[in-house]
């Protein structure tokens, strides 16, 4: 059936009101992506940045990043930083999320006090963390030398072991709330009278977390991996404040590094396919959560 004049009118307005958003999208979103995949394939530096002279080098500034020792430790503490952040924060969000879905007094004053943290910038979140591990005055170092666990201030940003530990921490505690809340979410929505029709079926609280929370609750579990990889696997901030990619390159992520090679050294070309790197493997990641829930869609 061909559509008639009311309906192409209604369909000129849907058109009309997201017209603007395309265009905020096309300017501030697709024209940057657009302009970094370019500049990526010329010998762009400081005096050729503003001039429309540039040498085209193909994959030279993709060949020279991969062949950067500090590159590939950056891509490698990308992942570890990342994934050490998703076992923590899904961890403990979760636990959070089953403990605060059962029905107590206080408990939604608790549950707020918890996500203060989410709400906080990150800078600000950074740099308490970063006072808080500091070697003279940080307050670790002085309960934990209290305690008499150590015996003298230990510089835990300032030693490549510990630095990324360091990191890994301040961003869970930013990251616990945001997991806690979804996962509440998504456990709230599964209806009590499955849990019921399995009581009285005889079966036992492991049994009904197994067979009924984890598979009642995989949608939401994919949603919040794939949503805390993306947002952990671009970090900057964080660590740009407590470590800025020290010491000696031990906590360089991909985004701290395509920012020193661009803004510092001031190797655009480069900078940008490393920015390019970090865009391909989320772009991955997006493809591969597409496909899972198509084909949870399907089933």
């Amino acid at each position: 059936m061909k559509p008639n004049s009311t309906e192409k009118k209604e369909r000129r307005l849907g058109y009309l009101f997201i017209l603007p958003a395309v265009i905020y999208m096309l300017i501030f979103i697709g024209y940057p992506i657009v302009y970094n995949w370019i500049i990526s394939f010329q010998d762009v530096t400081a005096t050729t940045l503003a001039s429309s002279a540039r040498d085209f080098v193909g994959f030279e500034n993709y060949k020279a990043i991969f062949a950067d020792g500090t590159f590939r430790k950056s891509l490698s503490h990308t992942f570890i930083y990342t994934v050490g952040c998703l076992v923590i924060q899904f961890s403990l969000g979760f636990l959070f999320a089953m403990f605060f879905s059962k029905k107590f007094t206080v408990s939604k004053p608790i549950r707020g006090f918890i996500v203060i943290s989410w709400m906080l910038p990150v800078t600000v979140t950074a740099l308490v963390f970063k006072f808080m591990l500091g070697e003279s005055s940080g307050i670790i170092n002085t309960i934990l030398i209290n305690l008499h666990i150590i015996k003298e201030p230990i510089g835990w940003l300032l030693k490549g072991n510990t630095a990324m530990w360091g990191l890994i921490i301040a961003n869970s505690w930013v990251g616990i709330p945001f997991n806690m809340l979804l996962l509440t979410t998504g456990l709230n929505n599964i209806p009590s009278d499955v849990y019921e029709a399995a009581s009285i079926d005889g079966a036992n609280a492991f049994q009904k977390f197994r067979k009924i929370t984890l598979p009642l609750l995989k949608p939401t579990i994919m949603s919040v991996l794939i949503l805390g990889f993306v947002l952990t696997f671009k970090v900057f901030d964080l660590v740009y404040v407590m470590t800025a990619g020290g010491p000696v390159d031990a906590t360089e992520v991909l985004s701290t590094y395509s920012y020193k090679l661009s803004f510092q050294l001031f190797k655009f070309g480069q900078g940008s396919a490393v920015a390019n790197v970090l865009f391909v493997c989320l772009f991955i990641v997006a493809l591969i959560y597409l496909k899972t829930i198509s084909k949870d869609e399907v089933m």
